[in-house]
């Protein structure tokens, strides 16, 4: 991955996605949890989301040499929620 700001988003389906936070293009990475996982996680499907994509950025990071950053944005278009 080239170096940027990745951004964690809710998009309006529910799914939590990882994007470049320059970039209105096609989802990185995207995690959609189950009718039953969201009732097992009681609610945490963003911190559980977000320890996802960590760890596989960490992997990423590691494989390359590189690290990434995440940057929080608090502008949001209105079909999408900026998480992180």
């Amino acid at each position: 991955m080239s170096e940027s700001f990745l951004e964690i988003v809710e998009l309006p389906n529910g799914e939590y996605a990882l994007k470049r936070a320059d970039d209105e293009g096609e989802s990185l990475v995207n995690i959609r949890f189950s009718e039953e996982s969201k009732h097992y996680l009681e609610g945490a499907t963003l911190d559980v989301a977000k320890v996802m994509i960590q760890a596989g950025i960490q992997a990423v990071a590691q494989m390359s040499g590189k690290e990434e950053t995440f940057k929080d944005v608090t502008e949001t278009p209105p079909q999408q929620r900026i998480l992180h």
